[in-house]
């Protein structure tokens, strides 16, 4: 396991290093270290000082520009992922995904309704992060109990009501947009809905920092509960387990997590869907193992994506969640196959 942390730590280095020097301007990594080095040791870049042949353009391409924004993404990745993994073992479906199960289009509903109409205006610089974690809780809760079907959780019903709310929900987003009666706001949410990380400043890194380790920290020490849950409530509740208790806690944290990250980089498909999968395909499901390694390999993914939307039709940039739903669409259809003909007489 822990040589599996360091290959994936490894993996991400290399692929934030990769993220930094590949763009409209490619760099040396040798000019990328001379300026994370010379920052981080205090020094900064300074016009009279030499700095060994790294220009002002330098400074401001790798610490102002791309270091934050690869970070951004490595910390949206993995926030996904770990809800993912969450959601799946929440509803017992390998199918669960925040953005296939409405809960991200329900934050983008309350960001949205926050840029438009100052909703929440008493949480601040918070606000936007304030009403995408309410959207994302609202919008959880909805589909969860649309997804009950005598008092058990249906598999069917929970994927076709999340289908359905997020579609409602993503309706209710474009009537706000369009009927704000601002052009400019108008267009900025256009590509905010579709996923974006361009114009990612350092401000932008710490909630999304604090919300990611403090979560992640307390799901941990949530793992063996979350193992409890997969063997079904029954199972459960024989270990001593207080599964409803559970889910409520469990349903606070993945809104704040979504949330959070929908409100800094817009709604992104998918990630929480084919990480987990690939996650408990090479280390199996125990949440002790999936947890750290889903976090690691989303921020690789994440990164890699956003490289690959800024460069693929350079100078033109995609909105990441593009390239995440090229890649989604096909492997959620996989899966569905997968478990279709898995299963006694076909059925999902």
């Amino acid at each position: 396991m822990a040589l599996c942390l360091l290959l994936l730590l490894a993996l991400l280095l290399a692929s934030g290093l990769a993220a930094i020097t590949w763009g409209s301007a490619s760099l040396h990594a040798s000019t990328v270290w001379s300026v994370v080095s010379q920052q981080l040791l205090g020094g900064g870049w300074q016009a009279d000082a030499g700095q060994g042949g790294i220009s002002q353009q330098h400074y401001q391409i790798v610490w102002m520009v791309r270091m934050p924004r690869v970070l951004l993404a490595a910390l949206v990745g993995a926030g996904l992922a770990v809800v993912g993994v969450v959601m799946q073992a929440m509803v017992r479906n390998p199918l669960a995904d925040p953005y296939m199960l409405g809960v991200s289009s329900g934050a983008s509903v309350g960001a949205v309704s926050v840029l438009a109409y100052g909703s929440f205006a008493m949480a601040g610089i918070y606000a936007i992060t304030a009403g995408a974690f309410i959207g994302a809780l609202l919008a959880t809760a909805l589909v969860y109990a649309l997804a009950q079907q005598q008092g058990r959780l249906h598999a069917t019903r929970l994927i076709l009501s999340g289908v359905a709310i997020g579609y409602m929900l993503m309706g209710i987003t474009s009537l706000i947009t369009l009927t704000a009666g601002q052009r400019e706001l108008a267009n900025a949410l256009l590509t905010w809905t579709l996923g974006s990380l361009a114009a990612t400043q350092w401000s932008a890194l710490g909630l999304p920092a604090a919300v990611l380790g403090l979560g992640l920290l307390w799901l941990l020490l949530c793992a063996r509960q979350l193992n409890a849950l997969l063997v079904g409530d029954e199972g459960a509740a024989t270990l001593g387990l207080n599964t409803a208790s559970l889910r409520l806690q469990l349903f606070v944290v993945v809104s704040l997590l979504t949330g959070t990250m929908v409100a800094v980089s817009g709604a992104i498909g998918f990630v929480g869907l084919v990480i987990p999968h690939i996650t408990r395909m090479l280390v199996g499901s125990d949440h002790r193992r999936v947890l750290p390694v889903s976090a690691l390999m989303g921020a690789s993914f994440l990164v890699l994506v956003d490289l690959a939307a800024r460069t693929w039709f350079s100078p033109s940039e995609l909105p990441v969640g593009v390239i995440t739903s090229l890649i989604g669409g096909p492997f959620f259809i996989w899966m569905l196959w997968r478990r279709t003909t898995a299963m006694p007489g076909g059925s999902a």
